[in-house]
This record gives C-alpha cells, sequence and structure tokens, in this order.
C-alpha cells in the first residue's frame, strides 16, 4: 500500500517548509520513523520522518522546494505499485494559435479595489485585518463595502474566493511584484500556486534596466526573515503602539548579580541579567495582570499562565524562545531553561512549543551599547520591554551626586488593551523591582 510522505506542520503559524535535503532517494529502503528529509520552518531546520516502511517509489520534491504544510513530497511503498494517482497531471498541449478558452465555470469576480491616493488611510474593520493579515491580503487591494467604504471580513473572503488556488506565500509575493494571479499556471498540487510559480512569473515580466545599480548580494525575504517582516508589518498597522521611556537605577541589580558569580546557584549557574529580568517582569505581571493580555476580536482576555518570551539574536534571524509560566518558577529553573531555550534557537533545533504561546516578551540591546530603543509589540501580545545597556555614570543618590549604573528602560504597549496609566503603573514597579531586588522576595 503506498504511502505519502507530507510537509510537517509544526505549531500554529507554519503554512510551508522549504526542504533543504533529501537523506534518501528513490529506490532506497526505509523503516518507519526512519529521518527521510530535512525542512526549514519559519522556527528551525527540523527532520521529517517515514510514516511507514518500505521502499522509496518516488520523490515528488527536491532540495530548495518551498511546500505547503500537508503537501506529499514523496512515496513510500511496495516495488512496482501503482503511484500514477499521486503524479500531477501532464498539463495539455497548446498552440500560438489557438484562442484562450474561458472555463466552464469561473468564481466571480471580487469587486475591484478602488483608486487611492499614495498614503491614503485605509479603513477597516479588526476582523477584516485579522483575516487579511492570515490570508496574505494586502488591504489595499480590496474595495470596502462597509460604511464609508470601509473594508469588512466579507470583502477579504470575497477576494480571496475569486483568486485562483494559491498559498499564503504566493499570494503575497504576487501583489508585491505585482503579478496577475489569474491565468497563472501553478505546479502545487491540483494546480496550486507556489511562490516559485510567481517568482518565475515576475522574472518574466520584469523589465530589463537600462543602467542597473550595482548590487553586492541579493538576499531572499524568505524563512525567519519573511515572518519577522510580515508579523513586525502587521503590529505596526494593527496596534495602537504607545511607548513609555523610563531611567533606573539598576546599581544594587548589578551588586545581585556580582554576588552570583561569587556564590552561584545549583548546578554552577550564574544567572543573567535577562534571567532576572524575566523574573522581575513576571512578578510584576502576576500583580497587574492587566499588562498580561491580548486583543481577539472584540473582546480583551486576561491571561492565567505568564509566559515570557526573550528575544534571541541568531544566524536564522531574530527568534523568541519563550520560559512557560515564569511566575511560577525559580530564578535557578528560569536560568536553566532559558539557556537550553537560547542554545536550541541559536543551533537551528527548537522545538514547535520552544517558540510559541508567549503572552509578554523581553528585548535586549543592552550589550551592543544601545541605552534606549522603541520595540514592536510581538502580537497578539500586548506588551514588550525594551531593555537598553547598564552604564556607569553620576546621578542623584540619597540627595548626593553619586557614580550609579543605570539603564534605560521602553516599554511599548498596546492602546486598544491598556490606557496609558495603568501601563506607566508597571513599567514603575519594574523600575521598583530593579531598584530594590530585595522586593522579589515578598
Amino acid at each position: 500500500m503506498v504511502q505519502e510522505i507530507y510537509m510537517p506542520k509544526l505549531g500554529q503559524t507554519m503554512e510551508e517548509g522549504t526542504i533543504i535535503e533529501w537523506f534518501v532517494k528513490e529506490g532506497d529502503t526505509v523503516k518507519k520513523g526512519d529521518p527521510v528529509f530535512k525542512f526549514e520552518s519559519d522556527k528551525a531546520a527540523l527532520d521529517a520522518e517515514s510514516p511507514a516502511s518500505g521502499t522509496v517509489l518516488k520523490i515528488l520534491r527536491g532540495p530548495g522546494a518551498v511546500v505547503p504544510v500537508a503537501e506529499t513530497v514523496a512515496l513510500v511503498g511496495e516495488p512496482g505499485e501503482d503511484i500514477s494517482k499521486y503524479l500531477p497531471a501532464a498539463a495539455p498541449a497548446t498552440t500560438a494559435a489557438a484562442p484562450a478558452q474561458a472555463p466552464a465555470t469561473e468564481t466571480p469576480a471580487a469587486p475591484a479595489a478602488p483608486q487611492r491616493a499614495a498614503g491614503e488611510r485605509i479603513f477597516a474593520s479588526p476582523r477584516a485585518r485579522m483575516a487579511a493579515k492570515q490570508a496574505g491580503v494586502a488591504l489595499e487591494a480590496l474595495a470596502g463595502s462597509g460604511p464609508g467604504g470601509r473594508v469588512v471580513e466579507r470583502d477579504v473572503k470575497a477576494y480571496v474566493e475569486a483568486q485562483p488556488k494559491t498559498t499564503p506565500a504566493a499570494r503575497r509575493l504576487a501583489q508585491e511584484a505585482g503579478v496577475e494571479l489569474a491565468g497563472l499556471a501553478g505546479t502545487g498540487v491540483a494546480g496550486r500556486v507556489m511562490k516559485a510559480d510567481v517568482e518565475r512569473a515576475a522574472a518574466a515580466t520584469a523589465p530589463v534596466a537600462a543602467a542597473p545599480a550595482a548590487v553586492a548580494q541579493a538576499l531572499p525575504v524568505s524563512g525567519v526573515r519573511a515572518i519577522i517582516a510580515e508579523r513586525m508589518s502587521a503590529s505596526h498597522m494593527t496596534a495602537a503602539e504607545v511607548t513609555l521611556v523610563t531611567e533606573v537605577d539598576a546599581t544594587r541589580l548589578v551588586e545581585l548579580r556580582e554576588g552570583f558569580k561569587k556564590a552561584p546557584l545549583a548546578g554552577d549557574i550564574v544567572p543573567s541579567y535577562n534571567d532576572l529580568l524575566v523574573m522581575i517582569a513576571a512578578k510584576a505581571l502576576a500583580e497587574q495582570p492587566n499588562m498580561n493580555a491580548r486583543l481577539v476580536e472584540n473582546r480583551i482576555e486576561l491571561l492565567t499562565q505568564i509566559n515570557i518570551g526573550v528575544a534571541v539574536d541568531t544566524e536564522r534571524g531574530l527568534l523568541v524562545p519563550v520560559i512557560r509560566d515564569a511566575a511560577g518558577k525559580r530564578l535557578g529553573q528560569i536560568a536553566s531553561e532559558f539557556r537550553a531555550l537560547m542554545t536550541r534557537a541559536r543551533e537551528g533545533k527548537s522545538l514547535p512549543d520552544d517558540l510559541t504561546g508567549g503572552t509578554f516578551t523581553i528585548t535586549n540591546l543592552g550589550m551592543f551599547e544601545v541605552d534606549a530603543f522603541t520595540p514592536i509589540i510581538n502580537l497578539p501580545e500586548c506588551a514588550v520591554l525594551g531593555v537598553g545597556r547598564i552604564v556607569a555614570k553620576p546621578a542623584v543618590h540619597e540627595g548626593q551626586v553619586a557614580v550609579r549604573q543605570m539603564m534605560t528602560l521602553s516599554l511599548t504597549f498596546d492602546h486598544r488593551i491598556n490606557d496609558g496609566a495603568p501601563a506607566a503603573r508597571f513599567l514603575q514597579r519594574i523600575k521598583q523591582l530593579i531598584e530594590q531586588p530585595y522586593l522579589l522576595l515578598a
């Protein structure tokens, strides 16, 4: 019996994966559970296993192919089995003289998008924005049927239904490159238009510049970089972001960490500043649950579990490993768990649960000598804490000018979920816990 090997789905955000390499070739014998190919998702590079024992009858997608989740990439079975029904149908022959024939049935076309002036604001309901984000549709492409031309959810659905079957990544690229999806031949299952199909169409229609500017290197916006671009753009366009900034005297926090260097925790662990900040943020979130919240459609949900993500710089881009139930963990547990998460992230071996489920994020650029910045919220979270460097400088302490270890904190919050005063109280509480870390014991 023929068994299909699919592109796995790892986590709710994964829509497609890129095949990096095959460990087997056609004709090889495999056992159930054997790794057969390596693929890259938006979070990590992982191995896919064979679902059955048998012979590799056909490899349908080669290295470098970008494949939607759940699409068949290879077939396993007994030698000589009929696999014709799993192979893509050959495209019908056409001649240049033959006129294009309209299909017998056509999907009703979505209303044409109105002509808008450059920079004109697009009014859309929250449900429409969410549906457009999930479908990879730019709001600029939609005609609004709501009051005053507002884009509503049904406009997004009508637009998607009027388009040929495409992957979200292909649809986004088509909009960016100005490629018409109608009439574009797809190489995916059942003629589905893939990202590679759009890339070929864009390359074929691109005008040749008379004197192109010199390009040192062209880097594709794909994988982790594409996910970062999509989510940060969505956050900037969707959330009502406000950033609060405060300066903190971190002298006692520095003294605390120096003390751990002399007397490490169990396992010879010396907590990092990020470990301490996770513990501080978790305590503040437990005291002010309105900051541990998210906006879902037209309701604000206060979350029971505090899961704190910490941004990590990796060769594959920015990843945010998540420390789950941070408020219920001791400092040694946080430090040990974060080290394991960070190691897997930097080696490209993050597990699906490592990078999902966060309710609050910390991003620290202090090691790069950055004093302050305006971080962008990782939706659907309602806030993110930006941490600047700790630097010795003159400050007023107990009525006297003294050299103190100072740092700057930047809290960006979603004004749709919280007002300025609650967010300011939350930042003030973090400041207090940094300046008086013994309060963590209270």
